[in-house]
């Protein structure tokens, strides 16, 4: 499975991304050919506890958006596309002018010990992470990573989801600014609460023990909590009025 990641940031710290537009976009990424799932994501409207806060807000808005594969993935990032126009703010105003990023990965998915709940019956919360690098030895660093935080990660109280992404070479002509970070994991929990308290229990402790045996790498870490709303191919907000077809917040 292949993973688009496009970034959108102020650096002033201010802008909020309007609702409205927020469906706006969920109904454009539903229409893009080939997905097989779209995440929008959009910061907490409270901030919540975790070891990080001092990373900051984060993004303004984010997208991850699933692809069979590669070539799938190249074809949506193709000059005057759906993505191309976003890129750009695609005539919606709170992403207009934003610092925009994209990077293309291999997604890595491992198992978890809950269950996922259906659809409508919570508030999903991710919690982003990514690694700028480099590292000095790269195959040293993934087979150290891949080998022993998943197995830490999945001892988070109620955690339902762990994915790991990897570096891949891709080619594209989208408008925003490539970036090639070293890695990106992501965390998904029911609730910002629930974030909050698996992130407050030991686990953590071990996490760090873990993270000081890293192989040597710069760059150091970022860490985001944020909503999380999924979207499926064909989604429509004419559809979805009166019904969660094609969407769960």
């Amino acid at each position: 499975m292949i993973s688009l990641f496009m970034t959108f940031a102020d650096p002033a710290g201010e802008r909020r991304i309007h609702p409205d537009e927020v469906d706006a976009v969920a109904e454009l990424v539903g229409s893009i050919p080939d997905t097989t799932e779209g995440l929008l994501f959009t910061p907490l409207e409270e901030s919540v506890d975790h070891p990080y806060k001092a990373d900051g807000s984060g993004p303004v808005f984010a997208l991850q958006l699933r692809f069979p594969d590669l070539l799938a993935c190249e074809a949506a990032m193709d000059r005057g596309g759906i993505l191309a126009g976003l890129a750009t703010g695609a005539g919606l105003a709170s992403l207009t002018g934003l610092d925009v990023t994209h990077q293309v990965m291999l997604t890595r998915a491992f198992p978890v010990d809950a269950a996922e709940h259906p659809p409508g019956t919570t508030t999903p919360c991710s919690y982003l992470v990514h690694y700028p690098g480099p590292a000095e030895d790269m195959n040293a660093w993934n087979l150290h990573y891949l080998e022993h935080h998943p197995s830490i990660m999945r001892t988070f109280p109620a955690v339902r989801q762990i994915e790991i992404y990897t570096r891949i070479d891709w080619v594209d002509r989208l408008p925003s600014q490539r970036v090639e970070h070293m890695q990106r994991n992501k965390l998904v929990f029911d609730s910002p609460q629930a974030l909050a308290h698996a992130l407050g229990s030991d686990v953590i402790r071990r996490m760090r023990a873990d993270f000081v045996q890293f192989p040597p790498f710069a760059g150091g870490n970022k860490h985001f909590p944020m909503l999380t709303r999924v979207v499926r191919p064909g989604y429509s907000r004419t559809e979805s009025a009166g019904n969660s077809r094609g969407v769960h917040p």
